[in-house]
């Protein structure tokens, strides 16, 4: 079959990216159609797609284009609906929710979507930006918005199999798109450990991160730890300026670390005492299946797909409001509760990367 590979840009490096990642190990051939491609914002994750195949738009020609990225999404559905796949027999669309990328002219091939999540900013989940806080851009957002879910609905209704990363998402889908979808977990990297998993006990830190935007609420683990005088490391890429904020919230029990290698992020997870995921209505959480694959329970916000991964009680502890006050009394809990490494990473294999080649083969060879 020839394949093709659709992705919205590719300027950073999360959950989606991973996917995308892991289709191309499946389809080798196949190229990656996207908007833009800027490899110098993947930091250390940019070789991974130094090798691939991948075709943007017209929009790579665009100068000062990696600050246009949001507002590229208004004429986004114009530029994938430009792009022809008639001549491929399965088209294979990674949806992160925020562009249109199944606007596509398919012809005859069959165009699966693997939905991340239905865009956030249009349905008033938690974005990224705070894109609220000003009158008259929340006036003409709103507008542009209720024109952008129209298109978002005619776009999804191309599509001819939605797969979702998680029952939140596919619920979402259905919700928005009156379309069903098959839940297939995206891949995890499970670390194999060199060593038993020190006891949970014994460690000395908690630990944060992942892409450090709004709707991940790193606020609330730093303000929790802060208050609590409690050893709190923090990972990843500050989004948005983002970054500024976060640091003016934290005590000197906070320690920021930037980016960081898989390697070193694993080393990290297998060193703390629980990762803390606040997550708003996270799509699915990758992060907390990793940390969970190096024997570290999770502390996690009651919502989205982490109640999809976490057991509570057994591979870690939920909090039902976004307050420094429910996390702070989480961890409290948490200190009195024992947890064993060897549940969090047994439940974390659940969600292996070769489990996921191993379901979306079977999908592409079913529909296709």
């Amino acid at each position: 079959m020839k394949i093709a590979l659709v992705h919205d840009y590719i300027k950073e490096y999360g959950g989606a990216e991973r996917v995308l990642e892991t289709l191309h190990e499946i389809y080798p051939k196949a190229p990656i159609y996207t908007s833009v491609y800027l490899p110098k914002y993947l930091g250390p994750h940019r070789e991974r797609f130094a090798k691939m195949n991948i075709r943007p738009s017209w929009l790579q020609k665009l100068p000062f284009k990696a600050k246009l990225i949001s507002p590229l999404r208004l004429i986004a559905p114009k530029v994938f609906g430009a792009m022809n796949f008639s001549k491929y027999d399965v088209v294979i669309v990674s949806a992160t929710g925020a562009y249109t990328p199944n606007m596509i002219k398919k012809g005859k091939a069959t165009h699966l979507c693997y939905c991340h999540t239905p865009p956030r900013y249009l349905y008033g989940y938690a974005t990224a930006r705070d894109w609220k806080k000003y009158a008259l851009f929340r006036f003409a957002a709103t507008i542009a918005n209720h024109f952008l879910r129209i298109v978002d609905f005619e776009s999804a209704q191309k599509v001819d199999y939605f797969i979702a990363n998680s029952k939140e998402t596919a619920s979402r889908i259905y919700k928005f798109y009156r379309k069903d979808a098959t839940v297939i977990y995206p891949p995890v990297e499970l670390p194999e450990l060199q060593e038993k998993p020190i006891s949970i006990k014994t460690r000395g830190y908690y630990l944060a991160g992942g892409r450090l935007a709004r709707a991940k609420r790193p606020d609330l683990a730093i303000a929790a730890c802060t208050k609590l005088d409690l050893p709190l490391k923090v990972f990843g890429r500050e989004f948005a300026g983002y970054g500024a904020e976060l640091k003016s919230l934290a005590g000197p029990t906070v320690e920021f670390l930037g980016e960081i290698p898989d390697e070193e992020k694993f080393n990290l997870m297998a060193g703390a005492r629980a990762f803390i995921f606040p997550a708003d209505s996270e799509d699915f959480g990758i992060t907390p299946v990793e940390a969970m694959a190096c024997g570290t329970p999770v502390i996690a916000h009651r919502s989205g797909g982490v109640v999809e991964s976490v057991v509570e009680g057994k591979t870690g502890l939920f909090f039902d409001d976004l307050s420094t006050a429910s996390l702070s009394a989480a961890i409290r809990k948490f200190e009195k509760r024992s947890f064993g490494p060897q549940y969090c990473i047994a439940q974390a294999r659940k969600f292996s990367k070769e489990r996921f080649i191993e379901e979306i083969k079977k999908f592409v060879t079913k529909h296709a």
